[in-house]
């Protein structure tokens, strides 16, 4: 197919390729879970081999919950990534994260009801750690470049994720504003949780385009409102993304290679050969 790829991008609203990337390949991918949101295109940037995915599709074809999480991950762990960076269009919760701003988050509180979040299930139990939802060492790389990329950037912040399609009502607003959340979007989760199980790196850079609806001296949000930040917050984010990628480290020393280790409770002699091999790509190392 292509030789190792250690970083993949995942694109979000507004973000449908990477500037620079160089010698590329479009990968058409199917997997176990049906055929990722859209051909993964791999190349090189600042000497690293990336994979660029756009979560909704080219043209933006797909809605939040329709996206196909467990096919794209499965797709980019089956080139090898170690690291994903997510970009994430967010309304914000606080004044001082203003549209324009960016956060990398370090916490989730998950709204969402109609999504699958895990590959297991079927005959095969797995509980993964996820009191810390983002690796600490993508976070740290991804606040340091920001600011090296001059970009308003907030380190740490909740992210609260809806189901969507629709946007918040005032009132929902101002209750996930009442928890203490910093943001608000619709795609970090199943994804974050999918990454962890496949033990893959995961951080996000969430681009502030507006204030939800809670603030009362500014504008509801709308489609209009998010496509005319949406500009300048891709920009910064390509720069980010391409320090961050000559930024990796050499071998991983987080937790997250080893987030399955401790986390299968079934008894390999009880889970089906069918679903052994199912799932030989996420669990391998573990039971054969």
């Amino acid at each position: 197919m292509t030789d190792a790829v250690k970083l993949a991008v995942i694109g979000g609203t507004g973000l449908y390729d990477i500037e620079g990337l160089t010698a590329k390949e479009e990968l058409d991918i199917d997997t176990p879970y049906g055929r990722p949101s859209d051909v993964i295109v791999t190349g090189e940037l600042s000497g690293v081999r990336v994979a660029f995915l756009p979560r909704h599709g080219r043209g933006h074809r797909i809605m939040p919950t329709d996206i196909p999480v467990r096919a794209n991950i499965w797709a980019l762990k089956s080139l090898g990534v170690e690291h994903i960076i997510a970009i994430n269009s967010v309304g914000s919760f606080k004044k001082d994260i203003a549209p324009g701003h960016l956060l990398i988050p370090d916490q989730l509180i998950d709204r969402t009801s109609r999504r699958v979040n895990s590959f297991f299930g079927d005959g095969v139990v797995a509980h993964i750690g996820f009191a810390e939802p983002f690796c600490p060492n993508m976070r740290q790389i991804l606040t340091g470049c920001a600011r090296e990329a001059g970009a308003a950037v907030h380190d740490g912040g909740t992210y609260v994720v809806m189901e969507g399609p629709a946007f918040s009502t005032r009132a929902e607003s101002r209750l996930h504003q009442s928890w203490g959340a910093d943001v608000i979007g619709m795609t970090a989760l199943p994804e974050a949780k999918l990454a962890r199980e496949a033990e893959i790196c995961y951080g996000i850079i969430a681009c502030s385009t507006d204030y939800d609806s809670w603030h009362e001296e500014e504008t509801p949000v709308s489609v209009d409102m998010i496509i005319s930040t949406l500009k300048a917050n891709m920009e910064v984010s390509k720069r980010i993304i391409k320090l961050a990628a000559a930024r990796l480290p050499p071998s991983r020393r987080c937790a997250c290679p080893d987030a399955l280790k401790n986390a299968i409770v079934t008894d390999p002699a009880a889970i089906a050969p069918d679903r052994k091999e199912h799932l030989k790509l996420i669990i391998g190392k573990y039971i054969r």
